[in-house]
């Protein structure tokens, strides 16, 4: 065994304490805050000792490049994000940076160049979690943002643009990270499952076919604040217990259906939060994910007809608004065939074939170039929590399935 894949991993649970996370004692790191800060400082020293030249470009992702031999061609990009959920694991966006270093560092040791360039990017915002927009900076880099979103803040009131300027970056330039899709030969992302099917499989790697479709949405329950103990019950408007009733149908509509179509509440808010107050205002997030677009639309008119008819009856309004929606992407089925021989060449079994109901940024390069993943397995199933782990010699399989894939690619 080598050491690309144990370093890898290392690498990672090194990105967990501060200064690299906003918080002791838990992971989380924001697009454009401090962490990010360091975290980008030392990734790019990883970078540069896998022999690539560095730069950050106008929304702070962090880009490595190794030159080919051939000084016109286009180049091959390896990428995932740096940015986390709150309370979030180690190896979640990082692992794909990771490993897309440890690929050119050995190519680097061994003194191999490509016939074309690569390019390992850290991608600053995937989550959403400083800003209710995920995939703002790879949505950037593909042209489907071109300027600065408005209005929307952080949880400290700061705008989009202010984190860019405070961070030391000009939102006028944000079309400067944009890329021409004629520059890409592909772009290709590892990542772990972050479920369980590679692991009930027993497999270590899989490839992915497409992303699912997924929609959220924010839902507005207004209802009247009042007192709670002079208030009679047959005379209340409710906005939690409606809020309540709302949830549970979303979890009923979300069992209903095909086995790849889900519902999610992972949010809410209270007004005005208070042991004695009847609850006036509610919102609460609504996240939907369907292997097409079809049945993901389907399944969201299916809940809000739910959530309306629950409201009328209970004396309350409510509101709908959209801050993601995203089409269902394809991989592209020569990366697939490509990965799957690579998978196939370094494990000695065919490679299974695998639906990501999460999103990645691997969506935002959909339609743009060539795009495919790599998963490796999660053990446990578990993602977006701080024991989420993955296996060594899985690590050190997809690292020499990458290596596979990137000659085959040249031939």
């Amino acid at each position: 065994m080598t050491v690309h894949g144990a370093r890898a991993v290392q690498r990672c649970r090194t990105l967990v304490e501060p200064p690299f996370s906003e918080d002791a004692g838990q992971l989380f790191r924001c697009w454009l805050g401090t962490s990010y800060r360091h975290t980008l400082a030392q990734v790019q020293i990883w970078m540069e000792e896998a022999g690539m030249a560095v730069r950050q470009d106008a929304v702070g992702n962090l880009i490595g490049r190794y030159e080919g031999t051939d000084p016109a061609s286009p180049v091959l990009v390896i990428g995932s994000h740096l940015d986390t959920v709150r309370n979030g694991g180690a190896f979640d966006g990082n692992l794909g940076v990771m490993l897309g270093i440890e690929l050119v560092s050995a190519l680097h040791e061994n003194d191999v160049r490509l016939s074309f360039p690569i390019e390992v990017i850290g991608f600053g915002d995937e989550e959403g979690s400083r800003f209710p927009i995920p995939m703002i900076c790879s949505r950037t880099m593909t042209g489907l943002i071109d300027v600065v979103p408005q209005g929307v803040t952080d949880a400290q009131g700061m705008t989009v643009a202010e984190a860019m300027v405070s961070y030391g970056l000009d939102p006028a330039r944000l079309k400067d990270a944009a890329r021409r899709p004629e520059d890409i030969l592909a772009f290709i992302e590892p990542h772990i499952e972050q479920g369980p099917c590679l692991e009930a499989a027993d497999k270590p790697l899989g490839v992915v076919t497409a992303i699912a479709a997924q929609t959220r949405q924010r839902v507005i329950v207004k209802g009247q604040a009042d007192h709670a103990g002079t208030t009679p019950m047959l005379l209340r408007r409710d906005a939690l217990a409606g809020a309540a009733e709302m949830i549970l149908a979303v979890e009923k509509r979300g069992a209903s259906g095909s086995g790849n179509q889900v519902a999610t509440v992972g949010q809410m808010d209270v007004a005005p939060n208070t042991s004695n107050v009847i609850p006036g205002d509610v919102w609460f997030s609504l996240d939907m994910r369907a292997g097409s677009n079809e049945i993901r639309d389907r399944l969201a008119e299916e809940i809000r007809s739910d959530i309306r008819r629950i409201a009328e009856r209970r004396g309350l309004e409510v509101s709908f608004t959209t801050p993601q929606h995203l089409a269902a992407s394809a991989c592209s089925p020569e990366i697939v065939s490509r990965f799957a021989h690579a998978i196939e060449k370094v494990t000695g079994e065919p490679a299974p074939q695998l639906l990501s109901g999460a999103g990645h940024d691997s969506m935002a390069m959909a339609g743009f170039c060539p795009m495919g993943m790599l998963f490796i397995r999660s053990p446990g199933g578990l993602s977006h929590h701080p024991d989420e782990t993955v296996l060594v010699e899985d690590v050190e399989l997809a690292h020499r399935a990458l290596l596979a894939f990137v000659k085959e690619f040249q031939s």
